[in-house]
């Protein structure tokens, strides 16, 4: 009988996500917000309750890595700072979700999104299934056969993203072309601008014609009449700065262990929200334990 799924989470996005989403009004036992800890938890616990899963992945990072930031300056620097209560929950988090069970990995300097993609790997690669619970749509390059985007929606799975659905949303882009995608179109959550003039559906026809960014500006310096001549001088003239894009947009490898299998300690996560406070949210996991 095949093995669950491992669930790997972004928990930044899941961190603002309930920062933002769950009134600040819920305080823990030191009269600050829990919103952000609250709206995480019960998030993953909805996965959880929803689909048999083997084990969770709590992935953090760098909010930007530092070589993503040299190869392009604005990378990120429209986002505003860390809200100081949400940097006081974020700072709560990792010993949180560890005494659920869930394996805590930190990119270091890279990113979350670089953490997941390393576990979604490892774990294809021996043979498992991964989810990824995240809205970032870069980790859409991770998705294959057996590695799936999952949209959570109001506390329950709304639509399971493989390479098919992605294919869907980019007219005929597969997973292992977005980050060519995301280099010619941009990605305005990231700061990056793309080629001037040149959409998604452009972008898309493009590297149906010619695979890669490499091909689409190889085609553009050959004077490929079927290129349209201002997309074509979009291309020639910001070439360097579309491979950094690129790159930018390929997500790294790092050295990761897969995990064993490892059911959610209810309890011992019980515990430690009573500990700080998070009355509730302990009573939902000592019902589940």
């Amino acid at each position: 009988m095949p093995s669950a799924p491992l669930l790997i989470a972004d928990i930044p996005w899941l961190l603002y996500r309930a920062y933002f989403g769950v009134p600040k009004s819920i305080l823990g036992s030191d009269g600050r917000p829990v919103n952000a800890l609250l709206g995480t938890v019960n998030a993953l616990l909805a996965v959880i309750e929803e689909r048999p899963i083997r084990a969770v992945v709590a992935c953090f990072g760098a909010e930007q890595a530092a070589y993503r930031v040299e190869l392009y300056p604005p990378y990120h620097a429209h986002r505003e700072p860390m809200p100081a209560e949400l940097a006081g929950q974020w700072a709560k988090a990792p010993d949180l979700l560890a005494s659920l069970g869930w394996t805590v990995c930190d990119a270091g300097q890279l990113e979350a999104d670089d953490a997941m993609f390393s576990h979604a790997r490892v774990e294809t690669q021996a043979g498992g299934e991964a989810l990824l619970l995240t809205a970032d749509r870069d980790l859409y390059q991770a998705v294959d056969e057996r590695t799936v985007v999952v949209k959570l929606e109001k506390g329950r799975i709304t639509e399971e993203i493989g390479p098919e659905q992605v294919r869907e949303r980019y007219h005929g882009v597969g997973p292992v072309q977005v980050p060519d995608l995301i280099a010619l179109r941009g990605d305005p959550s990231d700061g990056l601008p793309g080629a001037p003039g040149v959409g998604v559906k452009t972008a898309a026809e493009l590297l149906s014609r010619h695979g890669t960014l490499e091909g689409v500006l190889a085609a553009a310096e050959s004077d490929d009449r079927q290129t349209r001549p201002r997309a074509t001088a979009a291309l020639l003239t910001n070439a360097e700065l579309l491979r950094a894009f690129k790159d930018i947009a390929t997500l790294r490898r790092i050295d990761v262990q897969r995990p064993t299998d490892r059911p959610t300690d209810f309890a011992a996560g019980a515990r430690a929200a009573g500990e700080l406070g998070m009355t509730r949210l302990a009573e939902r996991l000592s019902q589940l334990a």
